[in-house]
């Protein structure tokens, strides 16, 4: 079979100094090479990535984003090296396995364009992000839809207050085992982020009147999905405002709150429909 051939120029960077590729006949368009092309040399890249470091900050936004992609799942994104490969247009960030504080969300000051932020942390407590850094975050980015930050134990309500006052558009919010949320949160989320579809606070010190504020606000009719699991606050009283409350609910989590009882149950078989909720937990006690 009779080899055909691509031509591709070299990168100006030097990152990549391939100039031409095989192909095999009629299975692979152009477009498709270049892209594979593309993806190969910036896993190359970054592979050697403090090498390369002082390259990266005039590539073009398209090509930061796909080594923004790499370079997250590889979590080699730091405080260091951040300010490199940011750039205005960035919509999507996703650290959750990069190791990262304060510092790095400092940087976000120019991507005002940014819709979702990522800071879960998997496994164990996320301490070097505080709520000084997610107050910044709050000032710049206020088209942020979704804001993950599951187990940031050091953010406390002022950070959640900022982002609830500053990023109205929020979709979705994760303050899961955020050990210094309160009810206060909840009340600013209910009262100023009118879009909310899905919210976390398992594992925090909120309590009745928190979920009853929440569900009191704008937000409601738009709730599809809650999780306040392991609330050791929570009562009956909570999960009757919810699905009083909050039309849309699909999805509601409250096992391991131990102050909730076998009437929640009875509440849930006679306000919800057989085909309403596609997920609900709890913990009979």
């Amino acid at each position: 079979m009779k080899k055909q051939s691509f031509k591709i120029l070299k990168h100006r960077t030097g990152v990549c100094g391939i100039s031409t590729i095989l192909l095999p006949p009629c299975t692979t368009t152009p477009a498709q090479l270049d892209w594979k092309f593309h993806s190969r040399c910036l896993w190359c890249f970054t592979k050697n990535i403090s090498r390369y470091i002082t390259d990266i900050k005039p590539l073009p936004p398209n090509i930061k984003d796909r080594l923004i992609r790499i370079m997250s799942l590889q979590g080699q994104i730091t405080d260091s090296n951040i300010s490199e490969i940011l750039h205005p247009e960035v919509q999507t960030l996703d650290l959750q396995s990069c190791d990262i504080s304060d510092t790095a969300l400092l940087h976000l000051c120019n991507c005002r364009k940014l819709k979702k932020l990522n800071l879960n942390s998997s496994k164990e407590n996320r301490i070097s992000i505080t709520t000084k850094g997610i107050k910044a975050v709050a000032s710049s980015c206020s088209y942020l839809h979704e804001a993950s930050l599951k187990r940031c134990c050091s953010l406390t309500d002022e950070g959640v207050l900022a982002l609830a006052r500053n990023c109205r558009l929020l979709k979705i919010v994760d303050l899961g085992g955020c050990l210094g949320i309160t009810d206060v949160s909840l009340h600013a989320l209910g009262e100023n982020c009118f879009f909310l579809q899905s919210v976390d606070f398992s594992a925090t010190q909120v309590s009745d009147n928190g979920v009853v504020a929440l569900v009191s606000g704008p937000c409601a009719k738009k709730l599809e999905e809650i999780h306040m699991g392991h609330c050791v606050n929570l009562t009956d009283e909570s999960v009757e405002a919810v699905l009083t409350r909050c039309p849309q609910i699909h999805i509601l989590l409250f096992h391991g709150c131990p102050l909730i009882t076998d009437h929640s149950r009875e509440v849930l078989e006679q306000l919800v429909g057989p085909n309403k909720l596609k997920q609900v937990t709890w913990t009979a006690y």
